[in-house]
């Protein structure tokens, strides 16, 4: 019998990292998005595409968008609120407060863990609920850390029935996007899938434009870049600017939280 997970699939880089990983290694998956009027909606068309990309490639993944708008966009978030503007600049500092979204990771935990265990009951196997967290969100993303999914998994345990048979799987929770670009890397590898047409089609930049192509100016942009510079890749997304004019900035924006930092 083979593995089975269940994950938290956004359409960006980390959880699309995560799905590689967990195909890699033989698990059968269960992937849901959630659309929770987030202004960064295209991750939900790139992750269809992805989807789409892996049936092409005979590798079935159940993929379904669960619709939170009702509630969830009422939440105060830049990422959700027309009122507020994306910040910019390096992605630890204290303005990327504003792009929290609150409670977000617990919300999505309890749907993810309450598909998990009817899994679980139904086909008599254990599930593992996995989740693309890492280390590089730890600073500003409370429900990221690795005490709050201590807490949350204990809360769960003592809540639910046969909850045994489910288990949290974190597997770069201690790592950062450079960690999860290089195991997919192999992961695409072992898969016969082309890194750079999987990771063309994620979105990480909370403010792309009109067209789809990411600012370059975010602070997950500018995250995301250096992740692909320290592993020698171009990014395969499109940026409103050429691939040497955003890493310039990216690396600039380093220096100058670098230098802030130590003065």
């Amino acid at each position: 019998m083979s593995k089975r997970a269940v994950m938290a699939f956004s359409g960006g880089l980390d959880s699309t990292g995560l799905l590689m990983h967990l195909l890699a290694d033989d698990y059968r998956v269960d992937a849901i998005s959630f659309d929770y009027g987030q202004k960064h909606s295209l991750e939900l068309e790139r992750s269809a595409a992805n989807i789409a990309y892996l049936k092409e490639n005979n590798i079935s993944v159940s993929h379904r968008v669960i619709d939170l708008t009702s509630e969830m966009s009422t939440f105060e978030s830049a990422l959700t609120s027309s009122d507020a503007e994306i910040p910019e600049g390096h992605y630890e500092e204290e303005q990327m407060r504003q792009t929290v979204v609150p409670n977000r990771n617990a919300i999505f935990s309890s749907i993810l863990y309450g598909h998990a265990l009817s899994i679980a009951n139904k086909e008599e196997t254990g599930v593992e609920l996995a989740l693309g967290v890492h280390s590089g969100d730890h600073i500003i993303y409370p429900d990221c850390r690795p005490d709050f999914y201590d807490a949350l998994g204990h809360a769960f345990q003592v809540g639910n029935w046969d909850s045994e048979h489910v288990t949290f799987h974190l597997p770069f929770l201690n790592g950062d996007k450079a960690t999860i670009l290089k195991d997919a890397e192999k992961s695409t590898a072992k898969l016969g899938l082309d890194f750079d047409t999987v990771f063309a089609n994620t979105n990480t930049s909370y403010n792309p434009d009109e067209e789809g192509r990411s600012s370059g100016k975010s602070g997950a942009d500018v995250e995301r870049i250096l992740a692909f510079n320290s592993i020698g890749r171009p990014d395969p997304v499109p940026y409103a600017e050429p691939w040497e004019t955003v890493l310039e900035n990216a690396l600039a924006i380093q220096k100058e939280f670098k230098h802030d930092k130590t003065s």
